[in-house]
């Protein structure tokens, strides 16, 4: 919000300095954008007296100028200007000067063979008006050779400020001023909102309230006025120059009045041009369908949700919102009916997103004005119509009550320093609740306090403490170090938030990148992925693409890729940590660490290199992600089970389940099922995985073993291999849990180094080879220690796969 010194000034006394002021209004919660000194873009205009205005030799809409500018010489300058005539005091702007309107910076030159050493300014381009049929006129007593800025006094400074959300009350200036009051930087000056005299009753009564029982009605009170015989035209020029230093365009005298009111109390009012109505205007929702010409110059489309000011033409005005053109003000205007109403900020809220316009009177009213100030805002608007237009004002007409809180707060002084950590003085808490317009009644230590009705943001003790701690200085606030702790630290994260930072590290370091998709997604694709249910769609939807709470997270990260291919990006890895949506119920949410790699993007590197292009990725690439994973987070791999059930997304015969138990399914991984990558029109491999974090088992709250000390042996390991014959459905990881557990003190590694299948090892059979390393801990093996865990490594694998030791 954008507002003058000087009109900060009308409403409070002070002497304060602009930078004082700006300091402020920043310290107060009024944060200050940007201080804008009027006068830097005019500056080097000068007021000049045109001596002569002979016409151009040879154009005969130019004429060759005389100018005075105060130099102590004439100074000749070309100007085609209708007005740029002998005698005339206007405006010069001098070689290098930069003209805002023409975003140009003047020099001399030479015009059909006359010299022109400078520029003759209209108001167009000083960014003052949009006139540009002539050169700016002055006063002829206007002195020469002074700064524009100063003669004219745009020398001005304006503040332009950030209001958030809850202060409604502050996007007028008197608001401003009384918050600049309590802080102690002068004194609130009264308004003067007493009632104006009227010279006899409406011929337009209260307006009728149209509203079915069950539609939601946006305004609370509407208070009207007729007054007639009004002289509307241009609006003064201290009324003019206030609304453009704002960066308003002045409109007419009345529009300029309401526009005043709006900004300088933060009361959006409407002027209708009364002889315009069509039988008796009144209040109703909008019909569907039906359509609004506002004086934005657009015609929008309502609703029933939205509250219209209409006659028997149709909708006249969107209420709190925007104007219309059948009824609006013009040069003509004789007779106004004006209005000032009080709306519900959160409906008025709701249409503005609803239609999209952004207007100054929405602005304030979805913040909440002052629901108090309806009808003396009305006087208050009629008093300067009839000031600077003139007219009769009849008697005001009024529909509705005021609607407001009307809050009252039991509040300990004690509060204060409870939650801020200032000592503040009672008698200075009493002086600031006071200033802000808070009512008081002092009962000991605890004072009962009114909220004024202009803030509706105040309802409990912890807002009255920030009114305080605002007005008292927030730099102010102490600041003590932490108490420095004597024993570690309890966890901060809890299971879950942990889970989430492990597994975000630890598939970054294998090379994948991180993404954040959409957690919604096709109905189509719901279903694919297993969700799709009714209890998951979106009863209001975004768009047509995102009308499911998605089962997964695969359907994004394949999106993703899908997005990147298209843009020659083939080889990629992805991961995502987020919620997943199984069901509408609490339990039916859980959070999954979900991958991917296209391509040739294993975990060495992706795509072609002298040495050798990269290998398409494979399912073994999918669980050595899941694998590395789970370590991280802790889990005993050589615990969990790799069972050959793959997903569903995943290809039949290349994919598996990692669970602790046919109940505990931790996640899966797999390629991506041929099918499904042609229909999602991806090319190439896609290998992929899931886990569950929250099927993971809870870390145990004492742990019932302590990590041993690390115990470096001395002694050189001794590798040996074996190569066995079993049956083709055997997994690995059986025979390798069983080699392992046949010593578990001297066995210190077993890997698997060939898989054979062939006609000589049997129908049916296949050959696993596998490499046992032996650690000795206190000395050297013999050949009888080696052949006895030879042997024991047999027995077992031969126990628990029935296979024998190939010759």
């Amino acid at each position: 919000m954008k507002f003058t010194l000087d009109w900060l000034k009308e409403h409070l006394d002070t002497d304060a300095s602009v930078a004082d002021i700006a300091k402020t209004l920043t310290m107060i919660g009024l944060e200050v954008e940007e201080v804008i000194h009027e006068g830097d873009a005019l500056k080097n205009f000068v007021t000049a007296h045109v001596v002569s205005a002979e016409k151009h030799p040879n154009a005969d809409k130019l004429r060759v100028c005389k100018v005075d500018a105060g130099t102590g010489e004439l100074i000749d300058v070309v100007c085609g200007a209708p007005n740029a005539v002998t005698g005339l005091k206007t405006v010069f702007a001098a070689p290098g000067t930069y003209i805002p309107g023409k975003d140009m910076t003047i020099g001399k030159g030479n015009i059909r063979g006359a010299v022109s050493n400078g520029m003759l300014c209209s108001g167009a381009e000083l960014e003052l008006s949009g006139d540009h049929d002539g050169i700016i006129e002055l006063p002829e007593d206007a002195p020469v050779g002074v700064p524009y800025d100063q003669f004219a006094k745009l020398d001005g400074v304006t503040f332009d400020i950030s209001i958030t959300p809850n202060r409604g009350d502050a996007t007028g200036v008197y608001g401003i001023a009384r918050d600049l009051a309590a802080y102690g930087l002068g004194a609130l000056k009264p308004a003067d909102m007493s009632p104006v005299p009227s010279v006899g009753p409406s011929p337009i009564g209260a307006l009728e309230q149209r509203f079915a029982a069950d539609e939601p009605k946006t305004i609370h009170k509407f208070a009207g006025r007729l007054i007639r015989n009004v002289k509307n035209g241009p609006s003064p020029d201290w009324l003019q120059q206030r609304l453009r230093a704002v960066g308003l365009r002045p409109i007419n005298a009345l529009a300029d009045i309401t526009n005043l009111v709006s900004l300088g109390w933060g009361r959006p009012l409407h002027a209708y041009d009364a002889d315009k109505f069509t039988g008796a205007p009144y209040l109703r929702n909008a019909k569907p369908g039906e359509t609004l010409e506002g004086l934005d110059g657009k015609s929008h489309e309502l609703d029933e949700t939205m509250t219209v000011i209409a006659d028997d033409s149709g909708a006249l005005c969107l209420g709190g919102i925007l104007g219309g053109v059948p009824t609006s003000c013009t040069e003509g205007t004789v007779n106004i009916f004006m209005e000032c109403a009080s709306w519900d900020p959160d409906l008025i809220a709701r249409t503005g997103r609803a239609t999209g316009i952004v207007s100054d009177a929405r602005y304030r009213l979805e913040r909440g004005v002052d629901p108090a100030l309806t009808e003396p805002g009305l006087e208050l608007a009629t008093r300067l119509v009839m000031q600077i237009c003139g007219g009769e004002p009849c008697e005001p007409v009024i529909s509705g009550e005021d609607v407001y809180a009307n809050t009252t707060i039991q509040f300990p002084l004690s509060e204060v320093k409870r939650l801020t950590g200032l000592d503040v003085e009672p008698m200075v808490i009493k002086a600031i609740l006071t200033a802000l317009g808070f009512a008081i009644e002092a009962t000991g230590d605890t004072l009962t306090i009114r909220v004024p009705s202009w803030r509706p943001d105040v309802s409990l003790k912890a807002d009255l403490t920030e009114e305080i701690m605002r007005m008292v200085g927030v730099d102010n606030v102490p600041v003590e170090p932490l108490e420095r702790l004597t024993h570690v630290a309890p966890p901060m994260l809890t299971t879950i938030q942990n889970r989430r930072r492990i597994a975000r590290r630890a598939l970054a370091s294998r090379g994948l990148d991180e993404a954040v998709t959409w957690s919604f997604i096709d109905h189509e694709m719901a279903e694919k992925f297993g969700g799709g249910q009714d209890e998951l769609q979106l009863a209001n939807a975004i768009a047509a693409d995102m009308t499911d709470m998605r089962p997964s997270l695969l359907p994004g990260l394949l999106s993703a890729a899908k997005r990147n291919a298209n843009r020659g990006i083939a080889d990629l890895g992805f991961f995502e940590v987020g919620q997943i949506f199984l069901s509408s119920a609490p339990e039916g949410q859980h959070t999954y660490a979900t991958g991917i790699r296209t391509g040739t993007a294993g975990l060495t590197g992706a795509g072609r290199h002298w040495t050798g292009k990269a290998a398409p990725v494979g399912v073994f690439d999918a669980k050595a992600d899941i694998g590395a994973a789970l370590d991280a987070l802790g889990v005993d791999i050589d615990k969990v089970q790799v069972v050959a059930e793959p997903a569903p997304w995943s290809h039949p015969g290349r994919g598996g389940r990692i669970q602790l138990g046919p109940k505990l399914i931790l996640g899966w991984f797999g390629e991506l099922h041929p099918a499904w990558a042609a229909e999602l029109d991806l090319d190439g491999p896609v290998a992929a995985f899931e886990i569950d974090l929250d099927a993971l088992p809870e870390p145990r709250k004492k742990p019932t073993k302590t990590k041993p000390a690390l115990n470096l042996s001395g002694l050189m390991p001794v590798s040996r291999d074996f190569a066995f014959v079993v049956d083709r459905a055997v997994t690995a990881a059986v025979i390798l849990r069983a080699a392992r557990g046949a010593d578990k003190n001297l066995i210190s590694d077993v890997g698997i180094f060939d898989v054979f299948e062939g006609a000589h090892v049997g129908e049916g059979k296949k050959s696993v080879g596998i490499e046992v390393t032996l650690q000795p801990l206190d000395k050297t093996l013999t050949d009888e220690d080696i052949e006895k865990v030879s042997a024991a490594i047999i027995g077992a694998v031969t126990k628990s796969t029935g296979g024998t030791l190939r010759a």
